[in-house]
């Protein structure tokens, strides 16, 4: 796998969706930050806390990070973001952000089918609930009851560091009950 250049739309730089069919988890940030766009690579923040917990839960027999998010799609595991426009905080992004780009969304997932969509944060799902589906729920993490087609959705805290009340080692608990997900369906 070759390495996606960040690419602009409408003359607005952001990331590539690592996607394709057959894949195991794909995960759905809210957004992008502009360091990750600067960079180039999903999660590029230094300070935001995904790859550690990702690779401390043990999900995939490798060591990722932000410089080889592409290689993740080697393992079964692909990317994209709820809004594709990139901003420092999350408070930055508006409803017409949310119109514009979260059906698309649902469009990549059911397209590509992977066994399980992970929403990273509850404000995330939450918001596709209420852009996409236009449900007015209260997510819990862990499993959800709904899917996007056959896919089955889980749903972990944001590892952003603005997140702070989650801690690497809880972070990383998430993943491997999503990892033991990922098992139990692939059975």
């Amino acid at each position: 796998m070759v390495p996606r250049q960040p690419f602009a739309i409408d003359g607005m730089q952001t990331l590539p969706d690592y996607l394709q069919s057959g894949l195991d988890i794909v995960f759905v940030g809210l957004n992008p930050s502009p360091h990750s766009i600067q960079i180039g690579h999903y999660y590029g923040n230094p300070r935001n806390r995904f790859w550690k917990a990702l690779n401390q839960a043990h999900i995939i027999e490798v060591e990722l990070s932000s410089a080889i998010d592409y290689k993740a799609l080697d393992y079964g595991i692909g990317f994209t973001d709820l809004v594709k426009r990139p901003t420092p905080q999350v408070k930055d992004l508006k409803a017409a952000d949310y119109l514009a780009w979260a059906r698309m969304v649902k469009t990549k997932i059911l397209k590509c089918q992977p066994l399980i969509v992970c929403f990273q944060g509850v404000m995330c799902y939450k918001f596709y609930l209420k852009y996409v589906e236009n449900l007015t729920e209260s997510p819990k993490l862990g499993i959800q009851n709904a899917t996007i087609g056959n896919s089955r959705i889980f749903v972990t805290p944001n590892p952003s560091p603005a997140n702070a009340q989650y801690s690497i080692d809880d972070l990383s608990h998430w993943y491997k009950n999503l990892g033991e997900l990922r098992s139990t369906l692939k059975k």
